[in-house]
Formats: structure tokens, C-alpha cells, sequence
């Protein structure tokens, strides 16, 4: 997959917590950790996002980070201010990239089924080709994996 070939825009908010319009494609041009997690303020997605925060002087050299998940902008605003967070966070309220990806699909909790976004990680290098993925994260453990590939 190449995200250049993606005619998908999704509204978000920058690093600097400023909501604008993100065009997947532009993403090309910058190695980016794409990440895509259920939902704001949970247990695992907050330990996640913290991670990622905690090791932006591993990272933000090397690669830009972006979390997508099906919340709102406004969602995205309150968790990006409540914990403290340094990169860009897109509302995927239509699962339009989720589903390119292939990252939307069934789950099943205490025996429920439905439908949500499936934890999962993905390096994409300068020609905005995904050259390592990650799919079924468990939270522990998992950025520090994202971050000895990146590091080489």
C-alpha cells in the first residue's frame, strides 16, 4: 500500500492542538508511525498515547506520529489538553482510513460482538509506502517495539 494513492482527508488536530483538515496523501515526504486505536480516555489507548508522548526524543527526529481513532475532534481535544499529548491526533468518524487499512472490523467483548477499530501500528517510510505493520497490538511493550525499528 501506498498512502499516496489515498484520496482520503480526515479532520484532526495538529501538534499544536490546532484543528485543520489532514490529507492522507500529504503524509508522504516524512516517515510517519500511523497508529490507530479504539477510543480516547481508555485505560489501554491512554497508556498507548502516553508512551508515544513519553518518547518524543526517541522519535520526533526521526519520524512524525499521528493517532486515528473514530472520536471526535472535540474528544481528541480534551485528551490530546487532559494528558499532555505531542503529536497529531485525526478523527476517523467514517472509518474511511481505518478500512483502507483494514483495521475496521468485528471484535467480540464478553461474548458481545461488534464493530471497532482493531489496535494496530504502522511505519510508513519518505515515499509513503507502509514498510512494517503492526496489527493486533497489545498496549505493553508496544511502542518501545515501534521505536527499536525506527532506530534501527
Amino acid at each position: 500500500m501506498n498512502i499516496k494513492d489515498l484520496d482520503i482527508t480526515l479532520t484532526g488536530i495538529d501538534v499544536n492542538g490546532i484543528e485543520k483538515d489532514f490529507k492522507i496523501s500529504d503524509f508522504a515526504g516524512k516517515t510517519t508511525v500511523l497508529y490507530f486505536y479504539p477510543k480516547d480516555n481508555t485505560s489501554g489507548c491512554t497508556q498507548e498515547a502516553c508512551d508515544f508522548r513519553e518518547n518524543k526524543n526517541r522519535w520526533s527526529a526521526k519520524a512524525q506520529v499521528i493517532g486515528v481513532s473514530p472520536d471526535s475532534v472535540k474528544s481528541h481535544i480534551s485528551f490530546k489538553e487532559k494528558q499532555g499529548l505531542n503529536f497529531a491526533l485525526l478523527s476517523d468518524s467514517q472509518h474511511s482510513l481505518a478500512q483502507a487499512f483494514g483495521v475496521w472490523g468485528e471484535k467480540s467483548m464478553y461474548g458481545k460482538k461488534y464493530f471497532g477499530i482493531i489496535r494496530s501500528t504502522f511505519l510508513i517510510n519518505e515515499q509513503g509506502e507502509v514498510v512494517k505493520e503492526w496489527r493486533k497490538v497489545k498496549v505493553k511493550g508496544h511502542v518501545e517495539e515501534v521505536l527499536s525499528v525506527l532506530e534501527g
